[in-house]
């Protein structure tokens, strides 16, 4: 949880902050953005320049750990002392101008939408409630997971996990052990079940946009099958085991006297919940109309030459919208039920902005080097954009194996990063999707869900603690995955 106590003040935090962006801007109206010359920025930043990146990932590992109230208190300062640190010897190295367009870039063009995406969903989903007397037990537990699953790929996983947390929390209320059920939680609904459409994990709309059909990731769903019926079944297992234990210490369900029967509350918010969901979907369809003959975007101008496109900014003002009109006509009651506060929602967006930037370097070595990395099987995709969607941001690393993908020009889907091998596009959609459940930043809802469970009295585990889980449920199954689709069935 966020806290407004820090050892820098805020007043002194945003000066710092409003400073640093008015010396990122100046040059861009002193002189033309042109980058270095004959080297793309990935062929110049030597590898040691992800160093910021790394010390913002142990920062958010290792100090929840050690010292949990000062990060409490300061995890934004930390945030953006990372940025700092990559920000200005950047600048000082490779100049003003291109510190300041890939600062505008990352952040108006990145950072902004997906931070408004999430704001969104989480203010409407937040106004929805599941009313009724729910106990937590194994067969409740299944049930609630199984429903999140559905949704998931239809609402998103950040929608799918605002709408399913709290009702899954609530019935496991009166459990002393239900770590496991939150884990689970994460791993699938927040995760593996958005894989079947554009809509559900921001990866695949990036493919979306680039010419994939909106139907065709639904050649994932065996994989989700296959992947869902495991680790359901290790669910069960667990849970089942669990709660005997449960029973046996005495502890019961808290059932409501009388018995109320299960409705929900808030349903007027499923119509925002639709304009966020509608929103996406046109934004992907006004893409021509905000480009020109010359193929590029038309927008709002920013700083170094670059602009907003028209069709992310109908986007992001329907979604502020939805999720203004959504806490203006919520009930109090209803936010109440729910426990509902701005706390979670603030802290993936203080973490994430320091994420975003650290991880430049990073992705720009990625794109500039990835062909390089040999990579031509899907296997070997499957785990390349698996494993560096499980620390980096999932939708640029995906677009980025996209493209190498794309430059091997194999028979197969044609897109706009050229044509593509089926087999190799599953594996990169499925790597991107289902790897973003490693760990906790592998995908936003994965820190939101754990914010929601810690404020609702649950001890989830640490950065590490949450690995651990996914180094022993996860991996395996992705191994299976390997073997069976990506080598066996190829």
């Amino acid at each position: 949880m966020v806290h407004s106590k820090s050892i820098v003040s805020p007043k002194v935090r945003w000066g710092l902050i409003i400073v640093a962006v008015i010396l990122l801007t100046i040059p861009s109206f002193l002189t033309e953005h042109g980058g270095a010359e004959g080297e793309t920025l990935g062929n110049l930043l030597p590898i040691w320049s992800i160093i910021p990146f790394v010390g913002m990932l142990l920062s958010i590992a290792l100090f929840p750990l050690f010292k949990p109230d000062w990060w409490e208190h300061n995890l934004f300062n930390v945030a953006i002392a990372w940025s700092l640190v990559f920000l200005i010897p950047f600048a000082i190295g490779f100049g003003p101008s291109d510190a300041g367009h890939a600062f505008f870039h990352t952040v108006a063009l990145d950072y902004l939408p997906f931070i408004v995406l999430l704001l969104g969903l989480f203010a409407v989903s937040g106004g929805i409630v599941l009313k009724g007397s729910l106990a937590g037990s194994t067969k409740v537990n299944l049930i609630l997971l199984i429903v999140g699953i559905i949704i998931a790929s239809w609402v998103g996983t950040t929608g799918a996990s605002m709408l399913m947390i709290r009702p899954i929390l609530k019935a496991n209320a009166w459990r002393e052990k239900k770590v496991h059920v939150v884990v689970f939680f994460i791993f699938l609904v927040s995760n593996i079940g958005g894989c079947l459409t554009p809509l559900g994990d921001p990866p695949l709309f990036l493919g979306f946009l680039r010419g994939v059909p909106f139907f065709w990731t639904m050649r994932l769903a065996p994989i989700l099958l296959f992947n869902v019926v495991i680790l359901l079944i290790a669910f069960f297992f667990i849970d089942r085991s669990l709660l005997k234990k449960e029973l046996a210490a005495g502890r019961k369900p808290i059932v409501d006297e009388p018995q109320e029967k299960l409705h929900v509350e808030g349903l007027h918010n499923f119509i925002f919940l639709a304009i966020i969901v509608c929103a996406v979907i046109l934004s992907g369809a006004l893409t021509d109309t905000f480009t020109n003959a010359a193929g590029e975007a038309t927008g709002i101008p920013l700083p170094y030459g670059l602009v907003l496109p028209g069709n992310n900014a109908v986007q992001m003002i329907l979604i502020l919208i939805a999720g203004f009109l959504s806490i203006k006509t919520t009930k109090k009651e209803l936010h109440e039920a729910n426990n509902f506060s701005w706390a979670p929602i603030q802290e993936v967006g203080c973490l994430f902005i320091g994420i975003f930037i650290t991880m430049i370097p990073a992705l720009e070595i990625l794109n500039a080097r990835g062909g390089e990395l040999g990579l031509t099987k899907p296997w070997q995709f499957f785990w390349a954009t698996g494993i560096l969607s499980s620390f980096l941001d999932n939708a640029p690393t995906y677009l980025v194996f996209m493209t190498t993908a794309g430059s091997l020009n194999t028979p197969g889907l044609a897109t706009a990063v050229g044509s593509i091998a089926a087999p190799l596009l599953i594996a990169i959609s499925a790597g991107a999707v289902f790897m973003g459940a490693n760990t906790y930043i592998g995908n936003a809802p994965n820190f939101m869900v754990r914010s929601i469970a810690e404020e609702n009295g649950v001890k989830m585990p640490s950065f590490f603690g949450y690995m651990w889980w996914s180094l022993r449920f996860l991996i395996p199954v992705f191994i299976l995955d390997t073997i069976v689709f990506f080598v066996i069935l190829q």
